[in-house]
């Protein structure tokens, strides 16, 4: 009984913690991203409230939690309010099954810093990611005017391309690990000496393009074209509602799909990687906190080059889109798996 209760409350402590790191970092990486661009665009970006800006973010939610709140005056406003919740929820889930770092005991319990470790781990993060085509499609639906509808047309359409590519891309480790648990491909990259992204480079370019495309990121972000569409299917949202949107198509997939690249490529909470050599951990002074700075910091420099693609790469057409989906992505990420079959052996030997 004592046992379940600890279980229970350990179980609690994981989805408070994971929660308010996800939205609290989620929040403050729209101050990073301005103070990136601003420097990409030698500017110095915010540095009004707070020192260099820190206090944005907070400045930002007091100003749209205080707006008004319009409802198209034909729109379904169930469907309406229900578009926010499925962005929401399936993003931040996906975290459940993000492990950011090795097992370790505390008070005589063994606890893995993962909400829950399933065998089919990350099936489940496709299968949430796939629920994000839903949220929007009723977005633009429930509104009932033509912007939000032609936007949230584009970003299905995307989703739906490359969702298939995405899927093959994964493939790779799937077969090089065997399982389908993340916190077992970590530790099955870590058994085998290997990161993955030294012999899965094809998988992780279409991997990366895909994440980028299902985030809505620049080169691939379409649906919200300014000079055509505004701001896409959220024209017709105000106030906090329209900040949820951004913040967790932006920067929460965006955030969550960076962590699962790190898990499938690049060795999760393992330090860097010598290919023929070995790990090699320069940051060994830190003892046992030293897995989730590692995990930490690759997550954050995925992150950061994702935000230097943003503003350095021009906008593609809906349609280039959807051409480099299926006939670029698709065949590199099959011709990954034909490859990561014949390297297989190899890497179990």
């Amino acid at each position: 009984m004592e046992s379940v209760v600890a279980g229970i409350i350990i179980a609690l402590i994981k989805i408070l913690v994971i929660l308010g790191i996800v939205l609290g970092v989620g929040a403050y990486l729209t101050w990073v991203e301005r103070k990136v661009a601003a420097h990409i665009q030698r500017r110095p970006g915010p540095m009004v409230v707070g020192w260099h800006g820190l206090l944005q973010p907070l400045a930002d939610g007091l100003k749209l939690i205080t707006k008004e709140d319009l409802f198209p005056r034909y729109g379904n406003k169930f469907l309406y309010n229900l578009a926010i919740v499925l962005a929401l929820v399936p993003a931040t889930l996906v975290f459940a099954v993000v492990p950011f770092g090795p097992e370790f005991e505390l008070f005589g319990y063994q606890i893995k810093p993962i909400l829950t470790d399933v065998n089919v781990g990350l099936l489940l993060v496709f299968g949430l990611g796939s629920l994000a085509v839903y949220a929007i499609a009723i977005a633009g639906w429930a509104s009932n005017s033509k912007y939000p509808l032609i936007g949230s047309m584009r970003k299905a359409g995307i989703i739906i391309s490359y969702e298939v590519a995405i899927t093959f891309a994964v493939m790779g480790p799937l077969i090089l690990a065997g399982t389908l648990s993340t916190y077992e491909i970590v530790e099955r990259q870590i058994e085998q000496n290997l990161w993955y992204v030294w012999v899965e480079p094809i998988g992780f370019v279409v991997f990366l393009f895909s994440l980028l495309a299902e985030t809505g990121r620049v080169p691939f972000d379409i649906q919200e074209a300014e000079a055509e569409l505004v701001t896409g299917f959220t024209v017709e949202y105000g106030g906090m509602k329209f900040g949820l949107f951004p913040l967790v198509e932006w920067y929460v997939e965006v955030l969550s799909l960076s962590a699962i690249a790190v898990v499938l490529f690049f060795g999760g909470w393992s330090p860097i990687n010598i290919p023929f050599v070995g790990f090699v951990d320069p940051l060994f002074f830190l003892g046992a906190f030293s897995p989730y700075v590692w995990f930490l910091l690759k997550v954050t420099l995925l992150f950061l080059f994702i935000l230097w693609l943003h503003w350095t790469l021009p906008r593609y057409r809906i349609d280039q889109i959807t051409e480099i989906a299926w006939k670029v992505m698709l065949p590199l990420a099959l011709i990954n798996i034909v490859l990561t079959a014949i390297i297989a052996p190899i890497v179990w030997r």
